[in-house]
């Protein structure tokens, strides 16, 4: 099986960037973390703070890996780039956030990329990523 989690903008700085909202682990740090828990996954990571090179990685990879974990960062509120090429690609995406977002300022609570995506997942720190793979694989599991 193979994933895929992307980082939009901002999310580079994970363990440094605001540790009361985002923590102090670094997300490579925690990357680590995942590929030995999932040894039977490949999983491949990609971080950009530029929105139309997370869109050509979505298109590169979404017509052959089984998923996509992708935290948008602030581009989940802006980008109806980011909606219509999830809408393209054939895998599923699960849209992600470290923070709950709904608890955060008002201009976080709308995301214009979830009517897009197969499921969200926000509000349980770094863990988030991991509940997201979790739900891959299942849904890898009930198509076999």
């Amino acid at each position: 099986m193979k994933i895929l989690i992307i980082n939009g903008p901002n999310l580079n700085l994970l363990g440094k960037r605001e540790p009361d909202i985002y923590g102090h682990a670094s997300f490579d740090d925690y990357l680590q973390q995942l590929r030995q828990r999932y040894p039977e996954v490949e999983l491949h990571y990609y971080q950009s703070n530029v929105e139309g090179l997370l869109i050509d990685e979505m298109q590169r990879v979404g017509f052959h890996f089984d998923g996509i974990v992708l935290n948008a960062g602030a581009y989940t509120h802006t980008s109806v780039a980011l909606h219509d090429c999830i809408r393209a690609i054939t895998c599923p995406v699960i849209e992600v956030h470290i923070s709950n977002v709904h608890q955060r300022e008002a201009f976080r609570h709308t995301s214009l990329i979830s009517a897009a995506c197969k499921g969200v997942i926000c509000g349980f720190g770094l863990d988030s990523y991991r509940l997201a793979v979790e739900a891959l694989l299942e849904m890898k599991r009930q198509e076999a």
